[in-house]
């Protein structure tokens, strides 16, 4: 049952209550933002050092947080930092432009490379002018690719802010490769999107419809903030008791507060001026830099462990993660050997829900069971009675961007962690963040604070519980979901429970080492690796 204590306050009470938590957004606060978790963590009365674990939660643990975050703390500053762009970028020429950018070999190229090392090189980042930036700050993604051996991983770019940058790119596979590099963002759009997170309380809003004993119906606009709705006339506040997130709701004309039935996304914001537009455009996004380096061959002999390390790569389609020990669930009876006698609780969002999907629709015993739910937020079931498998998801709560759903279903991760006993068939997947995009990284953080709580909770009183925390996976380009914002977005992910005994699925890399069109639903293969990793977590070898 989802727990919310309803409120109904005039805006004059809550101009006066929000003002504070309002002024967190702004962007000179951002850097105590980014170290919310740290703060957070004094929050929740939870300590950070190598395996400690809280202690065990009463019979009914609420992991009650106050609606503004704390104030005070620093730590973790380093996690947001980007390269801020000088100029007011009023010259759409003066830009990075992916057409005149240039790389090359940072030392002579070679007959043959070793098996093992890297490839280095210099990109040098020019205007659409051909003239050398002075400063970084660009968002470019670099790739080592083997089309004829299905072969992928990504590079490391490092912002020299001087207007070049390295490419780092590990060599791990023998034979032919050939290096890639993409203009995500030029450096004066990230700027527009910084500009966006530090201006822009948020980008979307949400309808809410409330229910009178009739049937007759009223909708409104709701947000993650009273002054976002824009009703003088009164707010409808909701209250998680679990998580301690706050909703709210414009009051309806008529109907009572406590009539709120159900939920839908609203709007779209325009946040962009056409110049603002013109640096986000697709012919200037996602763009492929002219090629620099010639293809180069990888020899067999192994050199050395590998600096900087990714966490895997891609060889005839099949993800090597450098992080685990990963193999393939090629059949049905494999993925079915693994997942006996156990309970898999998916909590997220949609790219999680592709999860869900691959295993009904690969695995037949496994019996979708039908909970009269609505599709696109759950919760989905499909059982496999005879190996005791139950298979499991759901979406997370507000704020979430979908059609009409009914706000009973929508219970925070929080809350279901709160009453899952936990154990050596319990497997737990949590995918956060596509939805928070839209919102500065305060919002993120305190959903990030109330799960971090739960899942240590969880894992206090059930050691033997796994944990699988799924990355955002690239996809979007706008200023509603930037792959900038999902970088910022996977920072704060790890940071939150790189110290708790979790496995990762690092979707962002899995999405981005493929000669693949970016989808933030990407297509069979990524997914089936995707899956493939997560098995391997539930069955190591």
């Amino acid at each position: 049952m989802r727990v919310l204590v309803t409120y109904q306050m005039s805006n004059k009470q809550l101009r006066a209550s929000t003002n504070l938590f309002i002024r967190q957004f702004k962007w000179p606060r951002i850097v105590a933002v980014a170290s919310v978790i740290a703060i957070c963590i004094f929050y929740i009365g939870v300590s950070w050092p190598e395996r400690a674990v809280p202690l065990p939660p009463g019979p009914r643990p609420a992991h009650k947080s106050s609606g503004s975050l704390p104030q005070g703390f620093s730590g973790l500053t380093h996690l947001l930092h980007w390269p801020l762009t000088p100029g007011d970028g009023g010259d759409l020429l003066a830009s990075t432009s992916p057409q005149t950018s240039t790389y090359h070999l940072r030392s002579p190229a070679q007959t043959s490379y070793t098996l093992g090392g890297y490839l280095e090189a210099i990109l040098i980042a020019r205007d659409h002018q051909g003239r050398p930036k002075a400063h970084g700050g660009d968002l470019f993604r670099a790739q080592l690719l083997g089309p004829d051996l299905k072969a992928g991983v990504p590079g490391d770019v490092t912002d020299l802010e001087n207007g070049t940058y390295l490419l780092t790119l590990p060599l791990l596979w023998a034979g032919q490769a050939q290096v890639q590099v993409r203009l995500i963002h030029s450096s004066e759009a990230v700027r527009v999107l910084r500009g966006i997170w530090r201006d822009q309380w948020a980008t979307v809003d949400f309808t809410g419809y409330f229910r009178g004993p009739t049937g007759y119906e009223e909708t409104v606009t709701c947000n993650v903030n009273p002054l976002l709705i824009g009703e003088e006339e009164g707010t409808c506040h909701y209250r998680d008791e679990d998580s301690g997130e706050l909703w709210f709701c414009a009051r309806p004309p008529t109907l009572p507060c406590d009539s709120l039935v159900g939920h839908s996304s609203g709007r779209y914001w325009n946040v962009t001026t056409p110049h603002e537009e013109a640096l986000l455009a697709r012919n200037v996004t996602n763009k492929t830099l002219p090629q620099g380096i010639p293809p180069i061959w990888v020899a067999q002999e192994n050199n050395r462990s590998l600096a900087p390390r990714p966490s895997g790569f891609y060889h005839q389609n099949m993800w090597h993660s450098l992080s685990c020990s990963s193999r393939s669930f090629s059949t049905a009876d494999s993925i079915l050997r693994c997942l006996a006698g156990r309970v898999v609780h998916m909590m997220g969002d949609s790219t999680l829900r592709q999860w869900w999907e691959y295993l009904r629709d690969t695995v037949p015993a496994l019996k979708p069971v039908d909970l009269h739910a609505t599709y696109h937020t759950g919760p989905l079931m499909a059982v496999d009675t005879t190996r005791a498998i139950v298979l499991q998801w759901r979406t997370h709560s507000w704020p979430l961007r979908s059609l009409r759903t009914p706000v009973a279903a929508l219970h925070s991760v929080v809350r279901e962690l709160g009453g899952l006993a936990g154990g050596p068939h319990t497997v737990v997947v949590l995918s956060l963040g596509a939805h928070f995009t839209t919102f500065p990284p305060s919002v993120f953080v305190q959903r990030l604070a109330g799960v971090r709580a739960a899942v240590a909770a969880l894992l206090a009183r059930e050691p033997d519980t796994l944990v699988v925390i799924k990355l955002a996976n690239t996809g979007y380009k706008s200023v509603y979901g930037s792959d900038w914002f999902t970088l910022q977005v996977n920072r704060l992910l790890r940071a939150a429970f790189v110290d708790l005994r979790v496995a990762f699925v690092d979707a962002w890399e899995m999405t981005s080492s493929l000669a693949l069109p970016d989808s933030i639903h990407p297509g069979r293969c990524v997914v089936r690796n995707e899956v493939d990793l997560l098995l391997s977590h539930v069955c190591p070898t």
